[in-house]
C-alpha cells in the first residue's frame, strides 16, 4: 500500500477523532465532565462516525494510489 500525504491527513484525523472518542467516555463516565454532558456527549456522538469515515478514506485513497 501506497501512502500518500491525503491519505496521511485521513489517518491523522482517524487518529485525532478516535482519541477525541476515547476522552469523551472517559468524561462521561467520571461523572463529572468539565464540559458538561451535553457537549462531551456531542463530541463523542461527532468523533465516532468522524473516526469511520476519516478510516474509509485513508483506505480508499490509498488503494487508489496503488
Amino acid at each position: 500500500m501506497i501512502y500518500t500525504p491525503k491519505s496521511g491527513l485521513f489517518l491523522l484525523g482517524s487518529c485525532i477523532t478516535a482519541i477525541a472518542s476515547v476522552g469523551s467516555v472517559f468524561e462521561l463516565t467520571s461523572g463529572a465532565p468539565e464540559l458538561g454532558s451535553l457537549a462531551t456527549g456531542s463530541i463523542l456522538a461527532a468523533s465516532i462516525p468522524l473516526t469511520v469515515l476519516f478510516f474509509y478514506a485513508a483506505v480508499k485513497d490509498a488503494r487508489q494510489n496503488q
